[in-house]
């Protein structure tokens, strides 16, 4: 079995959404003047490689400790998406249903992750057309997943994907990187939150096992 990892590190420099806070990571504890090691991390709960709970977005969506814990695991298929695409229509998807009504999560790969680091990567990425989102809605899966920045685009205010994902109970995934050697188009998905209360949506380390 091979292991894939399809998270972004965490840095101080690591890209944040436009107008959320950058990380820190503090020295708490040195070697030198207490004989260990720590580290006081502050970062927002969307920060990096993250996902997104419903209640990132609804009044009373539903937080990511009122999931099972299997509900962050299972079956993933990765759609690659031409990188002369902006908009994911249906007619990407529909080759892909059948495969689709076996999974717990569709993954999109577009690429966009090249742009990591750089003004690129928020503006211009492929987002899905309202209808595809609708069309894996009618499917039951546990979650849908990105390689860039967002479900919705940077120019949205009422986030229409979000919302209806996180109608249908579905977490999202966002800053997925997926990796050259990974060939593979489908595996074990696994994209596990921090045990945080209430939370809004928490980094993960995401990874896929084929």
């Amino acid at each position: 079995m091979k292991i894939f990892d399809l998270s972004h590190p965490l840095n101080k420099q690591i890209p944040v959404y436009p107008g959320t806070a950058r990380p820190s990571f503090i020295p708490s504890a040195t070697i030198k003047k207490k004989g260990f090691r720590g580290t006081h991390l502050s970062f927002d709960s969307h920060t990096g490689t993250h996902m997104d709970a419903p209640a990132h977005m609804l009044e009373n969506g539903k937080t990511l400790d009122q999931y099972p814990v299997c509900h962050f695991t299972g079956k993933a298929l990765i759609i690659s998406v031409p990188g002369n695409l902006s908009l994911i229509g249906m007619n990407l998807l529909l080759p892909f249903e059948h495969e689709i009504a076996s999974m717990d999560f569709v993954l999109f790969r577009t690429g966009w992750s090249k742009y990591w680091g750089k003004p690129e990567y928020f503006k211009g990425f492929p987002t899905l057309a309202h209808d595809t989102t609708d069309r894996l809605l009618a499917f039951s899966l546990r979650g849908i997943g990105f390689d860039t920045i967002s479900a919705d685009t940077a120019e949205s205010k009422d986030y229409p994907n979000h919302i209806r994902i996180f109608e249908n109970n579905l977490i999202i995934i966002e800053n997925l990187v997926f990796p050259d050697a990974l060939t593979e188009s489908s595996g074990i998905f696994s994209c596990f939150p921090l045990p945080l209360e209430n939370a809004d949506g928490s980094p993960v380390r995401a990874v896929l096992s084929v």
